[in-house]
């Protein structure tokens, strides 16, 4: 069973005079500015254009979509960003998280944005309230970022006797740091102890499995972030290779074998992206349309990866579970 629900109260209809007004025979360009990769979010993009599709916008048809991937490598973005702007888009839609939405948002101040982040859009200035962003842009935000206390809570019901527990987070991805001061709080609370570990590239990921493994940790939480999720096939294999129970953020990576994850329904976010991205095209104007909140959760298990590792998951975990893959 999955669970979904957002909540959005969309303002009154507000014409925006840009491009799309001035040029109503034209076909309109949705500039696609992603922080991950085609491959590993091709159901996502999928999404995306199915929220479109319910405006009655149809890629090839009516729309006409410029995607660029950063393929994890946030440095890649603003270069990205301009392209599209010169290129020129109509409407910029900036999925991945926060570092698109920056590099978006950095790149024009006068073409509508429409971002998918994991945080707050208002302290991270991206917008001036939830209900009114005001400026160029408005989005959805999955609060994802905030849910490592959660992760490390159902972690540690995994491992109910762990001392210590491992953290995976990226050193270049802004969310990482404030990430890991939340999973340590809450492990301070019931006297666990946290180490990290930092990756940002795939021979630092090897490294620290292999650091992990040496340092006989019993699991491991993998912090929500952007590359991780493009390289969430080796991750997974690797926690699989060592035996290291694992958390994760999006039911992909229990898709593919990963032990649990616990996190937004990814899918029905990018596609809710789709639909405010139709909106404006449409006219309605970004600064009025409130920010779109994830209010639901899905925790996933996979079963059979519990067997291989020899975990017993608990009733309590089971009752929490949206989802079992056997």
């Amino acid at each position: 069973m999955r669970r979904r629900e957002f909540i959005t109260v969309v303002g009154g209809a507000v014409t925006w005079p840009f491009a799309v007004r001035a040029q109503q025979s034209a076909m309109p360009v949705i500039g696609y500015l992603s922080t991950r990769s085609p491959e590993d979010t091709t159901h996502l993009a999928a999404a995306f254009r199915a929220g479109l599709a319910q405006n009655g916008y149809v890629e090839g048809q009516n729309v006409s979509i410029e995607y660029r991937w950063a393929l994890g490598q946030y440095n890649r973005l603003p270069e990205l960003a301009a392209e599209l702007v010169h290129h020129p888009v109509t409407i910029l839609a900036s999925t991945g998280g926060e570092p698109a939405a920056f590099a978006a948002t950095g790149a024009t101040s006068t073409i509508p944005i429409v971002y998918l982040i994991g945080g707050d859009p208002v302290k991270e200035g991206l917008a001036a309230s939830f209900n009114r962003p005001g400026g160029n842009a408005t989005g959805v935000t999955l609060l994802t970022n905030f849910l490592e206390p959660k992760r490390f809570s159902v972690l540690r019901d995994l491992v109910p006797g762990a001392s210590m527990i491992g953290v995976l987070l990226n050193p270049k991805f802004p969310a990482a740091e404030p990430a890991l001061r939340d999973v340590e709080a809450a492990a301070k609370t019931v006297g666990v102890h946290v180490q990290p570990f930092r990756a940002s590239n795939d021979d630092e990921i090897d490294a620290a499995f292999h650091a992990i493994t040496q340092a006989r940790l019993p699991a491991l939480a993998i912090t929500a972030d952007p590359f991780f999720d493009t390289r969430r096939q080796k991750l997974v294999a690797l926690a699989a290779t060592y035996a290291i129970p694992t958390i994760y953020q999006f039911r992909e990576y229990a898709e593919v074998g990963g032990l649990i994850s616990y996190g937004i329904d990814n899918a029905n976010a990018y596609r809710q992206t789709g639909v405010y991205t139709g909106q404006v095209l449409k006219g309605a104007k970004p600064a009025d349309l409130p920010i779109m909140q994830e209010t639901k959760f899905l925790c996933v298990i996979n079963m059979k990866t519990a067997k291989a590792l020899g975990i017993k998951i608990s009733d309590n975990l089971l009752s929490l579970a949206d989802e079992v893959i056997e």
